[in-house]
């Protein structure tokens, strides 16, 4: 599968553009490449399915915000469906540019024909269902498997989607022939266009059934409690969404079924503070510790890290160990640990420790030193705290 294009790209536009600039790029897109225009073309219709994708994430504020940050994995399955045919990109235009072509997106000239075809009869598509999966850093890490359970519309058992028990009870609509919408023509500034609207007599369906079933009243669909087991990649990161195809709600008809998207939730750890696949630990050691040096193992996310801490060890100061973060998505790499190194000062001391620091406080090498070599951690120490 090609790699997706930058959706930036996709439209001519900056990263900056504003929302006005992203619509009229579109716009320009949709007219250059609708079906209606270059009907039988496959790659003009590829080019109006990717700019219609790449309007639909950079047109929503939020969407935008995590796409720029995090690129196409961020977004999957946040664009148009247009599974149930061309009447569905009418929709998508209308929704966006209103009935600005007097009847709408519905035809150039010629009517809509779907790239050569009369109409067909409407292929529905089931609801998409959104649930939330809540990880741990170390699942994170790893990967997981989640079961998650979830409620949605299935197949009626009794009459297999279809409505009804016999086929026979089920007639085409005599009115919109099966198609579930009915055309009217009109003449516009850019030659003949014909507009579709429901059909009163099927409500849509394109077809009208005598004797219903049962069990799901002619809908063909009944809701059922059902348990999905999720596959989660390592380096997975909160926000993220997964898409599982056909997951999701069935559809009328016997339908294409909608899908499960799987948002990612992320449980805040005790000890670790994440920034993408870098780790962040902090570790506490006495005046002595810092004083003489010492040696301590911390538990890493991936097994433990032994960690050395010099002789003379400043506050603040920051040791990496590369490597030892999470994985990155969808890469071979990782990331790395940061351990930041503080040093705790007791706020009472017995008369004899009071002692002992008073007698220190005396001393050359517990005064500040401003040489050449430690005026680096002066500078990091007084940023630290602007």
């Amino acid at each position: 599968m090609a790699e997706k294009r930058d959706y930036y790209e996709v439209l001519g536009v900056d990263r900056n553009a504003s929302a006005d600039e992203i619509k009229k790029a579109y716009r320009k897109l949709a007219i250059k490449y609708h079906p209606d225009k270059n009907p039988g073309d496959k790659e003009a219709e590829e080019k109006f399915k990717e700019a219609a994708e790449a309007y639909s994430v950079l047109s929503d504020q939020e969407k935008r915000a995590r796409y720029d940050q995090y690129g196409h994995s961020a977004v999957e399955g946040s664009g148009p469906d247009f599974s149930g045919g061309f009447g569905d990109i009418n929709d998508f235009l209308n929704t966006i540019f209103g009935s600005a072509f007097g009847g709408g997106f519905s035809g150039f000239g010629g009517g809509f024909s779907g790239f050569g075809g009369g109409r067909q009869q409407r292929v529905y598509k089931g609801r998409d269902i959104r649930v939330r999966v809540k990880l741990t850093l170390e699942e994170i890490a790893k990967g997981a498997s989640k079961e998650v359970s979830i409620e949605k519309y299935v197949p009626c058992p009794d009459c297999a989607g279809k409505g009804a028990k016999n086929s026979s009870d089920i007639k085409t609509c005599p009115a919109c022939k099966g198609t579930g919408q009915v055309s009217r023509v009109t003449s516009t500034f850019l030659g003949q266009s014909v507009s579709y609207s429901t059909c009163q007599q099927c409500g849509g369906e394109g077809r009208i059934i005598n004797n219903p079933c049962h069990t799901c009243s002619g809908s063909g669909l009944v809701r059922k409690r059902v348990s999905v087991t999720v596959n989660i990649p390592a380096g997975v990161e909160a926000g993220m969404q997964m898409k599982l195809t056909g997951e999701g709600h069935a559809a009328k008809n016997n339908g294409i079924n909608g899908d499960l998207l799987v948002v990612i939730d992320e449980e805040q750890h005790p000890d670790f503070r994440r920034d993408g696949a870098d780790l962040y630990y902090t570790k506490v050691v006495s005046i002595p510790e810092a004083i003489l040096g010492t040696e301590f193992e911390i538990a890493g996310i991936d097994g433990p890290v032994k960690v050395k801490i010099e002789p003379g060890t400043q506050s603040g100061t920051e040791l990496k160990f590369r490597g030892r973060g999470l994985p990155m998505l969808n890469s071979y790499g990782k990331g790395d640990l940061y351990v930041t190194i503080g040093v705790w000062v007791p706020k009472k001391l017995s008369r004899s420790e009071k002692e002992i620091f008073e007698s220190l406080q005396k001393s050359d090498s517990f005064k500040p030193s401003q040489e050449k070599e430690e005026k680096g951690f002066f500078d990091r120490l007084k940023e630290h705290f602007r």
